[in-house]
């Protein structure tokens, strides 16, 4: 793997136990003391301002697969997955005239109370639990993607083994910054991983440019020409219509849209956070932000990636031969990780790997697990019983609440090691990919509540069902066995979500009207 020693030395540690320390700092200060109710715990009163709100969404939608994946990206394709967040931007827009003041004006303090409204508790509890379901998932998979880098820094290897015991030191760690001050802690400490992870890409960036013997205007003439065959690797805009590509503006016109619009407005892990600010009028401000930082940070990580590709894979430019590792001890890792272990001097490698353990961030999304099971299914079982419980104890059961999901996370995070082999997905796209199974019958089940007067108990359970059936069919390890692997292989993952959404939408409208 390159020319460089493999393994971190004294100065590299040192910068990984400053970074802890100053997670420890941010969360003494930003907690003050333990929150003693849950409005407090979980939506930190409505008190989070515009801008850190902001930078926690951020957080919660880039994390380790940006900081992996996009230069991955970058050093396989093009630009083209900049135009995604067109679709993001259309779906907070979406979310912030539609969903956002709806939750408010009901005093939600998760998204699926609305549901309730319409349909009644059972449904608001499916809708709750598929949401559960699906940040497993979700935050199984990010949680995965750090523990690789994790995984080759301390072990020097990667295998189950070295996954399973990266994925329990970073949940400990992400339990530990969340678990007395909530919401609070987890937007503060936020703060702290976009401050490290976008500062150690910028260093790379520096770096990279340093190590290459070109001027910038060769570097991109050398760009939009790359051999064999002249592709254009800063292509920004991808007109195709197969339903074959990922980042194309008929899949973020549609699928990439549908995506951004479930995470901004119907999973908890995002919402949670837009609750906190106070006002529709704050949380649309935050959200529409996000999005507008998320650009260039995204846009940084894919560069860095294309030069890696120049580094690698253009010895006319590097005046020299060099390869880039595609294993490291059997097996598959990532371009950006085989740079920073070989080819980074010390100091800088531990900088950059910190970067990568501040993107895991999964703190938030264990509290917005435990704000869904205190406010959607304990609450709820305690009023059918004529009883209550002290808002103290309430936010004792969250904190273990959090714990037990965290488990449940770490679980899938070993899962997702085995899951990715099968699937041979690229590390952003399979963290994309997997948010789909939740989102496609949620999606359906709230255009129907929403916009429409249909809609019974009945039909949102089985919609619900329909959008996850739906997508696991075209997961190739059932795709492959039942006989229509290939033609399943070419539908990208924004057109599975779009095809789930139309028949979920579909079966949650075959329910009467409703009379609530």
């Amino acid at each position: 793997m390159g020319g460089g020693q493999i393994g971190f030395a004294a100065v590299d540690w040192a910068i990984v136990l400053g970074y802890l320390a100053a997670l420890v700092l941010a969360a003494v200060i930003s907690s003050r003391g333990a929150a003693r109710t849950t409005q407090d715990y979980f939506l930190a009163s409505g008190q989070l301002p515009v801008w850190l709100v902001a930078i926690s969404i951020l957080s919660t939608t880039q994390s380790a697969a940006t900081f992996l994946g996009g230069p991955d990206q970058g050093f396989r394709g093009d630009y083209t997955y900049l135009t995604s967040f067109l679709g993001a931007l259309a779906a907070a827009v979406l979310v912030s005239y539609v969903l956002i003041p709806r939750f408010y004006r009901i005093g939600a303090t998760t998204v699926y109370e609305l549901l309730e409204e319409r349909f009644g508790r059972v449904a608001r509890q499916a809708a709750a639990g598929m949401y559960l379901v699906g940040r497993v998932f979700a935050a199984g998979a990010r949680l995965y993607m750090a523990a690789i880098a994790v995984a080759m820094v301390v072990f020097l290897r990667v295998d189950g083994q070295t996954i399973t015991i990266a994925a329990f030191i970073l949940l400990v760690l992400g339990i530990v910054f969340t678990f007395v001050g909530g919401i609070r802690s987890a937007a503060a400490s936020d703060l702290v991983q976009v401050s490290v992870y976008v500062g150690a890409a910028l260093v790379t960036l520096v770096f990279l440019l340093w190590l290459i013997p070109q001027d910038p205007g060769a570097i991109w003439a050398a760009l939009q020409d790359t051999p064999p065959d002249g592709r254009d690797k800063l292509t920004l805009v991808n007109l195709s219509l197969g339903l074959d590509q990922s980042f194309s503006v008929l899949a973020i016109a549609t699928g990439v849209l549908l995506l951004y619009a479930g995470n901004f407005g119907l999973d908890q892990d995002t919402s949670q956070r837009l609750l906190a600010c106070g006002s529709p009028a704050a949380a649309a401000r935050s959200l529409v932000l996000s999005v507008l930082v998320a650009m260039p940070v995204v846009w940084l990580f894919i560069t860095i990636g294309q030069l890696l590709h120049v580094f690698y894979e253009r010895p006319d430019l590097m005046g020299r031969g060099a390869e880039a590792a595609t294993s490291f001890s059997g097996e598959k890792i990532t371009v950006f990780m085989a740079f920073i272990l070989s080819e980074m001097p010390p100091g800088l490698r531990g900088l950059v790997c910190v970067g990568v353990i501040a993107a895991a961030a999964i703190n938030a999304g264990l509290n917005a697990m435990a704000s869904v099971v205190i406010g959607d299914f304990v609450r709820p079982w305690l009023a059918a019983r004529g009883r209550t419980m002290a808002e103290d104890r309430l936010v004792r059961l969250g904190q273990w609440i959090m714990v037990a999901s965290g488990v449940a996370v770490f679980g899938m995070a070993v899962v997702c090691y085995y899951w990715q082999r099968i699937s041979d997905m690229p590390l952003l796209e399979f963290a994309l990919a997997v948010m789909t199974f939740a989102y496609a019958g949620l999606i359906g089940v709230y255009v129907t509540a929403v916009f429409t007067r249909r809609g019974s108990t009945e039909s949102v359970l089985a919609a619900l069902a329909t959008g996850f059936v739906t997508i696991l069919a075209f997961q190739p390890y059932v795709a492959g066995p039942l006989g229509y692997g290939d033609w399943a292989a070419g539908i990208a993952f924004p057109f599975q979500l779009v095809l789930g959404t139309v028949l979920s939408t579909l079966v949650c409208l075959a329910g009467r009207a409703s009379v609530r």
